[in-house]
């Protein structure tokens, strides 16, 4: 494709976890591959009758149905000729139906802190499918953005699988389609009888089974401060894990720096001492919708929203000098030692 879709970061992904894969079984794989502007990876134990090339096909070609579904990037995708559309109802794939309905429930769950109609205050800071040199956008422009944002604006009908264009609505699900398709590469594995993998798309992750040594997979969530340091080591068995924070995609520098994420309330780029925000999840959808939602959030309120909904979540903060973790019991229970 010729340019790499919304959802995906330009550059290294965020607070990727670092992954220990330990001595594999006697028929691993470890594939690799590119997709939504950023790169995939995949360590599995192979069953007997599949080979690395069928692996290879299952998880490409599931990842290329969520581009020609939900990248705001290729002129042809379905979410681009929702974006297009004039008003009335469209029907969508189911993919990308039960992404968005899910992204609308995240939405109203936290007030519009979350938001999939943000995409065109996401093109007006300079960080949506058409990237300029960065200069921050006038008030009115930042309020014409505005006036075409707001989660209300979409309605869904489940019977038809179809969501209604009121006319100028533009969708972005930059921040729940990578996990998505962390998803879909799973259950392609799935589907050919794999059970113990490890798949990776620009850093989110979600694990099935064990190591062949009987450990859990382990990832080490990175400190953002390029030291190579980490912040907590933690098993991944039978779920996800994603990361959002800005400390490696932004515009500006010192005083003038721009996260990448927006806060759809106020039309700004999100600023608070937050560096990152980590997820485990059982569905790498939820944990990278969840982690851009906290991120907007903030400390104080993402932190009573996690406690609230029982979530496992990580939260790296700024300080003077150096930098803090605050994980949620659900996160700390999960990084005991076993």
């Amino acid at each position: 494709m010729a340019n790499p879709p919304s959802y995906a970061p330009r550059g290294a992904a965020v607070a990727a976890p670092r992954v220990a894969y330990g001595a594999m079984p006697a028929r691993p794989a470890a594939l690799a591959g590119a997709t939504m502007g950023t790169t995939w990876s995949a360590r599995m134990a192979l069953p007997a009758g599949r080979t690395e090339a069928a692996a290879r096909q299952a998880i490409q070609a599931a990842l290329d149905e969520v581009v020609a579904q939900m990248s705001t990037w290729e002129a042809d995708s379905d979410i681009t000729r929702y974006n297009q559309a004039g008003p009335g109802w469209q029907t969508l794939p189911a993919g990308f139906f039960h992404v968005l309905d899910h992204a609308l429930a995240l939405a109203e769950d936290t007030g519009g802190a979350y938001d999939p109609t943000v995409g065109p205050l996401v093109n007006a800071w300079g960080f949506g499918p058409h990237q300029r040199a960065f200069e921050p956008p006038s008030p009115a422009a930042i309020e014409a953005a505005r006036k075409r944002c707001g989660w209300r604006r979409v309605r869904l009908d489940a019977a038809r699988r179809a969501a209604l264009q009121e006319g100028g609505t533009y969708l972005d699900l930059s921040s729940i389609a990578k996990g998505y398709g962390v998803d879909c590469a799973a259950m392609a594995l799935d589907a050919l009888g794999v059970t113990q993998y490890l798949v990776e798309v620009g850093g989110e992750l979600r694990a099935r089974g064990k190591r062949p040594d009987g450990q859990p997979w382990r990832v080490a969530v990175e400190v953002p401060d390029a030291s190579d340091g980490h912040a907590l080591a933690l098993p991944l068995e039978e779920c996800s894990i994603a990361t959002s924070g800005d400390y490696r995609r932004h515009a500006g520098r010192g005083d003038e720096r721009y996260a990448h994420t927006i806060d759809p309330r106020s039309g700004q780029p999100v600023r608070n001492k937050l560096a990152s925000v980590t997820v485990v999840h059982p569905g790498c959808m939820q944990a990278d919708a969840l982690a851009t939602a906290l991120t907007v959030l903030g400390l104080d309120d993402g932190l009573a929203y996690a406690r609230r909904h029982g979530l496992a979540a990580l939260f790296i903060v700024r300080g003077p000098g150096a930098y803090r973790v605050a994980a949620t019991p659900a996160f700390q229970a999960l990084a005991l030692p076993r």
